[in-house]
């Protein structure tokens, strides 16, 4: 099916060129989008008449988007998620759950101007794509994390498995120093008791000299 397209679709072609598409991916995302329209000669030539509009009309969008992507580009969103001790998330971080997050914080995003090309299943740093106009394209980072002071520790740079990995590492050194510690009082408690045993053995060898000494 050939369409004219209204506007630069990535990997199709620029606007005002006539290309060929799937009939499908014309009727569900083109021309209803406002991207395209059927290529017969009535569209051509009503193109054709709104050419220098339609260019003015992408020029400005394009403008704004700019202006836009200054301010949204590189930013970090926080989205918190239950996920288990290992990091795995219950559930998936969506297109939509991007542009709420970047909303709350003052930027009016659609869910059909991100793109996630991974699924986002684990806690962490994630980058995803923000397609504020054909020609206009940031990337931001989403935080997902199980609670704010997760988030924090993760944007400075710390993976949740690292974190683990540290909490682990607190805990077996407070247990070996609990060891460390009975050891110790064991071995104090020893060292008492053969100090009492010596001046036991003392006083019973004082007693016997004197014994003997009395016999005498």
């Amino acid at each position: 099916m050939e369409v004219i397209l209204l506007e630069r679709v990535a990997k199709l072609g620029q606007m005002g060129e006539v290309v060929e598409v799937k009939p499908g991916f014309a009727r569900n995302y083109l021309l209803p989008q406002g991207k395209a329209l059927t290529a017969s000669k009535a569209n051509i030539a009503q193109f054709e008449e709104q050419k220098a509009q339609l260019e003015a009309r992408n020029l400005e969008s394009k403008k704004e988007a700019e202006a836009l992507a200054a301010k949204l580009g590189g930013q970090q969103f926080i989205v918190i998620r239950a996920a288990s001790d290992g990091g795995n998330l219950y559930g998936s971080v969506t297109t939509r759950d991007a542009s709420d997050v970047a909303t709350e914080e003052g930027f009016s995003i659609d869910r059909k101007q991100v793109l996630i090309r991974e699924p986002i299943k684990t806690l962490g740093l994630h980058e995803v794509e923000i397609h504020l106009h054909p020609e206009v394209i940031i990337t931001v980072d989403l935080n997902v994390a199980r609670s704010p002071e997760e988030a924090e520790l993760q944007a400075s740079g710390k993976s949740i498995q690292e974190l683990a990995a540290e909490e682990e590492a607190a805990a077996d050194f407070e247990i070996s120093e609990l060891f460390d510690d009975l050891g110790a009082a064991a071995s104090d408690d020893d060292d008492l008791a053969d100090a009492i045993d010596r001046d036991s053995d003392d006083a019973s060898e004082t007693s016997d000299d004197e014994a003997t000494e009395d016999k005498a």
